[in-house]
């Protein structure tokens, strides 16, 4: 007789016909909740991402522009302090509440510790006088300027979320 390791309990167990793949009705019952419980996890997640709003999708936007700010300026100083940062930060020049247009503008967007991004409200007059020695004084002043506001969709902003999870996996290689 032919043996075949049981799919659920991944005991050896003597098998009866081709398509026997359970040593016993307590794994093939456990083996079905299993299979129901994971069937159930993907149809959870589906419908979640459905019922989610623009809101929710900005802000998996900026959690991941935030992780390839980071990841770009891996190895620089924190642009205000110009200190080697013990916790990295993505720190907005101008701030994603007042200026919500250049929330996703990399020149905006450079990193910085904790301490002055959080506990100094991003340090701005050290921010701009080293801003302006990386990017320039037209690009800091352009920054600075009005802008026009952005209303983005949720299939940009689901692309915005798709273009820097590619630039992440670049600059990781």
């Amino acid at each position: 007789m032919k043996q075949r390791k049981c799919k659920y309990c991944k005991e050896k167990f003597d098998v009866k016909s081709n398509n026997h793949w359970l040593c016993s009705l307590d794994c093939f019952i456990e083996y079905d909740k299993e299979v129901k419980a994971k069937k159930w996890k993907k149809e959870k997640a589906k419908r979640k991402k459905e019922l989610m709003t623009l809101s929710d999708w900005l802000k998996i936007a900026q959690v991941t522009f935030n992780k390839y700010i980071r990841e770009r300026d891996k190895n620089n100083l924190c642009i205000s302090c110009q200190t080697i940062p013990k916790k990295k930060n993505a720190g907005h020049f101008r701030s994603v509440g007042g200026n919500p247009e250049l929330r996703f503008e990399e020149l905006n967007c450079h990193l910085q510790c904790e301490y002055c991004n959080t506990f100094k409200h991003g340090n701005l007059l050290e921010y701009r006088k080293h801003l302006i020695n990386k990017i320039g004084l037209d690009k800091v002043e352009w920054l600075e300027s009005n802008h026009e506001p952005k209303k983005y969709s949720i299939n940009e902003v689901k692309e915005l979320i798709e273009h820097y999870k590619q630039k992440i996996k670049e600059l990781k290689k």
